[in-house]
């Protein structure tokens, strides 16, 4: 078996977190007397960490350093509240990671998402599972798609990254795995396309957490 380890990316791979995202900024840009977005703009405003979310949501004329802190710190506060309202696995996701911890499979999530909500939210939606490692975004390592976070899971796995499967639903997720060696699966559940996957280096693309299993036991090449 040529795949040891899996690591997850968290929105959009394991969690439909979009419309608690966008319900949260949305209320931001609201006490402002900003316009606010459809939950369907939140898919394209993910996926690079929260201040460039907000940076993503703001008007395009809005370019004072210290409101764009502001509103970071009203984001943070808003999805503080709100983070498990409308959250949820996606379906199959957790009979995925019950096959995954038979077979011996090691497992990891890392987001883009603060450090600190990305391990509060894992520990809610999944207390009965082993990783080896959950990662949220902090100020001492690079964010996605730098491949830092990614191979320091390796490390911690002790799995050397050409035996790491990378599951992820954005074209970040896929520059990520690529620049750390690793095998770059596209989650077609998620909030991008397949084109977009596809043209940043996904090896492969799923449309059913199940399919997974299929790549690692070599049924998908």
């Amino acid at each position: 078996m040529k795949y040891k380890g899996i690591i997850f990316d968290l929105d959009g791979t394991l969690l439909d977190t979009i419309e608690d995202l966008a319900d949260s900024m949305n209320s931001v840009l609201a006490k402002h007397g900003f316009p606010e977005h459809p939950v369907s703009s939140y898919k394209i405003f993910v996926g690079n960490g929260m201040e460039v979310l907000v940076r993503r949501a703001l008007p395009e004329n809005v370019k004072d350093e210290e409101l764009v802190m502001k509103c970071l710190s009203a984001m943070r506060e808003e999805y503080g509240k709100r983070w498990d309202n409308k959250t949820r696995p996606y379906d199959g996701i957790n009979e995925l990671l019950d096959r995954l911890a038979e077979e011996g499979i090691k497992t990891a999530v890392l987001s883009n998402k603060p450090h600190d909500f990305t391990e509060v939210i894992v520990n809610k939606y999944f207390p009965d599972h082993k990783f080896e490692a959950v990662l949220g975004q902090r100020s001492s390592v690079p964010p996605k798609p730098d491949p830092a976070g990614a191979l320091e899971i390796s490390r911690l796995m002790g799995i050397p990254p050409e035996n790491i499967l990378y599951l992820g639903d954005s074209n970040t997720d896929m520059k990520t795995a690529n620049a750390a060696g690793m095998y770059a699966v596209g989650a077609l559940w998620g909030f991008r396309t397949a084109e977009e996957l596809k043209e940043n280096g996904a090896k492969a693309l799923v449309s059913k957490p199940s399919e997974v299993l299929d790549i690692i036991e070599g049924k998908i090449l």
